[in-house]
């Protein structure tokens, strides 16, 4: 939909969550790169903004939708301001109720729409517990990538460039202290049970990393709970840092664009360091890269499942918030020998 020359401007709008939101990132920046007639302004929340901070002839507009842009009244006024920026197409990469309203009020505008399709029915089909039909189904980033062609301008993830490392600051480098040790990330927590490994295994993942003397092992979390956590892990020795309430947002994503490898569940911070193409090594339990949601450019050997042939139902759901009984134990068929052995492949290739 190139105006005869002129700028293009899309609205992009993902609300939540984190890992979704971040699954943008390298899709817009292959719609950018691809498309120079066109300007993005992003729809998102305020936690999200320092994802899109660097990429290139994008903005970001804040949703407040707890309190100025709540409810039916509040998504009008939202609009209104919307309306203001000249927005000539939107590419929803979200698809839920609030933003199926926005739509019929672009509607009045005659601004054409373009939504997600979140593939539901295969999607209830490859989690279900009966007739499940197990195979690879469409990327996350493949499905906002047709969003976008919907519109008009087709991306091209093949040729989608990554995120630059940031330039380390002072507060990052006193914290963590530069010396010849690589650095591990870790992000041991995940939204639900089924997607998280237990955090003994993971304390002895932590400890054999540790007793290499090669490794800087830095720890990432969020929340009281999880940083009380973190604190009494970091304990073990030196070389262990938690980064957890140290550090906001932005700051931790230079972080993370400069370490040597993350190690995550099935979760947000996976995507933010594969948006910058740190290598990530993933633990999957009743959650599964069929389904979609696989971090950007990352070799599919980086992900360590599940034993299927012990629990057959994985995956028991999109997000990991099915834990069927019997299936507490599913993220223990994978070792910590294994989980260390991948993570020192990888670090030593």
């Amino acid at each position: 939909m190139d105006k005869k020359g002129k700028q293009t401007h899309i609205l992009v709008i993902r609300l939540s969550a984190m890992g979704d939101v971040a699954m943008t990132v390298p899709v817009l920046r292959a719609l950018i790169d691809q498309h120079s007639q066109v300007k993005v302004t992003i729809l998102t929340k305020k936690p999200f903004l320092p994802i899109f901070s660097g990429i290139e002839n994008v903005s970001v507009f804040e949703a407040d939708v707890k309190k100025r842009h709540k409810g039916l009244i509040g998504l009008w006024r939202l609009y209104q301001e919307l309306r203001k920026l000249q927005i000539d197409v939107v590419a929803d990469l979200h698809n839920v109720l609030r933003s199926r309203i926005l739509q019929k009020y672009f509607r009045l505008g005659k601004t054409p729409f373009a939504q997600l399709d979140k593939g539901r029915t295969e999607k209830k089909a490859l989690t279900r517990a009966k007739n499940k039909v197990f195979k690879q189904l469409k990327s996350t980033h493949q499905r906002y990538a047709d969003v976008f062609t919907a519109l008009g301008f087709p991306v091209d993830l093949e040729k989608a460039k990554l995120l630059e490392r940031a330039q380390l600051s002072d507060k990052i480098l006193e914290l963590v202290q530069q010396d010849t040790k690589k650095w591990v990330g870790i992000a041991p927590f995940a939204a639900h049970e089924g997607k998280m490994y237990p955090l003994n295994l993971m304390k002895d993942v932590i400890r054999e990393l540790y007793d290499t003397d090669e490794y800087k092992i830095l720890l990432f979390g969020g929340g009281a709970h999880e940083i009380q956590q973190l604190e009494v892990i970091a304990e073990v020795g030196e070389h262990i840092l938690n980064m957890a309430g140290k550090l906001n947002l932005k700051e931790e994503l230079v972080l993370i664009s400069n370490l040597d490898v993350m190690l995550s569940m099935d979760s947000g911070n996976a995507h933010l360091a594969a948006n910058y193409g740190i290598p990530v090594v993933t633990l999957w339990g009743v959650t599964h890269p069929f389904a979609g949601f696989y971090p950007f450019g990352q070799r599919m050997e980086n992900a360590l499942l599940a034993d299927r042939d012990s629990f057959p139902l994985i995956p028991t759901s999109v997000y990991g918030n099915k834990l069927p009984k019997g299936y507490e134990t599913v993220m223990e068929t994978i070792t910590p020998q294994q989980v260390v052995d991948k993570i020192t492949t990888l670090l030593d290739g």
